[in-house]
């Protein structure tokens, strides 16, 4: 399993890079789309695994649609066009849960979790795009996806070499305080590094408050991601990707992160 997951990044790493660098905004969007599909897949089979009668697939492709659409035109056409369409996927959520209704009362459920995970997942992708179309776009997507990594595998690290403490056991009993910590210093050690070399227009306080923040929330959202596959008693989202689950898996901790680092880049660090 471990030299899985170098394998997978090791081959996915210079994919990433080209699509960066040489993409362009439209191909990038594009890409970050298809991502948010495949998650909201593997999310759906996760919290709707225990549905009677099986949740109808009409359901799923209408958030599909409507959750690469918000990718798509957030960039843009801006938040407005984001809320519009969630505000339309809403409304078609709630008149398939009428429809469903009649058959099971879970119905008001299962829009609820269309509608969470639309939200959660393509909602949240959408701030990449954004990220990376803005003024330092491709630095800054680099720069959030390496504090990102470097918190995630320096957590792993630690762990497996200090771990002590358990973090937050009921969650995920194998993550430890110990564990987070390494993580946090990985985050500030990678994005200071990166800084220095590739970001002069950023203060060395901002790098630092960066890190430290982006690190923290992105932890909560692994952790967060963790209850629904707990609470499904699966142990990975999906295995599209060797030694790192599913998509879901592994982009637990950028979805919290990406909000936070847009709202950080455009308010405080700009």
């Amino acid at each position: 399993m471990h030299w899985k997951r170098w394998i997978t990044a090791l081959v996915g790493l210079p994919l990433l890079i080209l699509l960066v660098l040489k993409g362009g905004e439209t191909l990038f969007a594009i890409a970050i789309a298809t991502v948010a599909v495949i998650a909201m897949w593997e999310y759906f089979r996760i919290v709707l695994c225990d549905h009677k009668p099986p949740v109808p697939r009409i359901f799923l492709i209408w958030s599909y649609a409507i959750g690469a659409a918000i990718v798509l035109v957030t960039p843009y056409h801006g938040f407005q066009a984001a809320t519009g369409l969630s505000a339309i996927h809403l409304i078609g959520a709630a008149v398939m849960s009428i429809l469903r209704y009649k058959h099971t009362p879970d119905a008001p459920m299962v829009a609820l979790k269309q509608v969470f995970g639309v939200t959660y997942i393509a909602g949240f992708l959408s701030f990449f795009v954004l990220l990376h179309h803005g003024p330092q776009g491709v630095h800054w997507v680099f720069f959030l996806f390496i504090v990102v990594a470097a918190g995630d595998t320096g957590a792993y690290y630690a762990g497996r070499a200090l771990g002590r403490h358990k973090l937050c056991p009921a969650v995920s009993p194998k993550k430890t305080v110990e564990g987070a910590v390494g993580g946090l210093a990985a985050n500030v050690v990678l994005a200071v590094g990166y800084k220095l070399l590739f970001m002069p227009f950023l203060s060395l306080p901002g790098a630092v408050g960066f890190a430290l923040v982006v690190g923290a929330v992105g932890q909560a959202g692994d952790l967060f991601e963790s209850e629904f596959k707990r609470a499904a008693g699966v142990k990975d989202s999906g295995n599209l990707l060797p030694g790192h689950g599913g998509f879901l898996d592994r982009i637990d901790a950028l979805l919290f992160a990406l909000p936070v680092a847009y709202m950080l880049k455009e308010y405080l660090l700009s």
